[in-house]
Order: structure tokens, then C-alpha cells, then sequence
């Protein structure tokens, strides 16, 4: 299992970018969280397979229908995940 921290920015709080990153990492089956960050990007980590952590990361780069995503950064993280995928409050 492999663990990766996603940074999105962009148009990514207020249109529903993390309850879709939610349901999207639920239905790959992937372990973690999201949440916004007070500088405006939303911030994903997820838990899983390397395959179905790719496939988020595609999504990530289009989000939901109204959001605008100017980029995604991501970084390899030893974290261990939560059980299931949640939104986290504000950071």
C-alpha cells in the first residue's frame, strides 16, 4: 500500500471539490482524507493501491464540474491512513 499527499489549486473550495474527491477515493476503494487549506488549495491524502491512487490523480486534475483546477502537486508520505475516506475540518 502506497500513501500520497495531493495539493490541488484552483477554483477547488466552495464547489463541492472535496465530497467529490470523497466519493471518487470511495468508489476506487482507497483509504484517507480531504480537506481545504486556508491558503485556498484542497488537500487529499490517499491510501491504496498504486494503480487506484494514479486513477485519483487523474480525476484531481479535473475535479467536479464546477471546479477549475490549476494544478496538483503530490508527494509520497509514510503517513498511516484512517480507516475509509472522509472530509477533515478546515486546516
Amino acid at each position: 500500500m502506497a500513501c500520497v499527499r495531493f495539493f490541488v489549486s484552483g477554483r477547488v473550495q466552495g464547489v463541492f471539490f472535496r465530497q467529490s474527491a470523497v466519493n471518487e477515493a470511495t468508489r476506487l476503494g482507497l483509504d484517507g482524507y480531504a480537506k481545504n487549506l486556508r491558503d485556498g488549495r484542497v488537500e487529499v491524502l490517499a491510501c491504496g493501491e498504486v494503480e487506484l491512487l494514479a486513477q485519483l490523480e487523474t480525476w484531481l486534475q479535473q475535479g467536479p464540474p464546477m471546479a477549475t483546477v490549476y494544478g496538483v502537486e503530490k508527494m509520497q508520505v509514510d503517513d498511516k491512513p484512517p480507516s475509509g475516506f472522509f472530509i477533515m475540518p478546515y486546516a
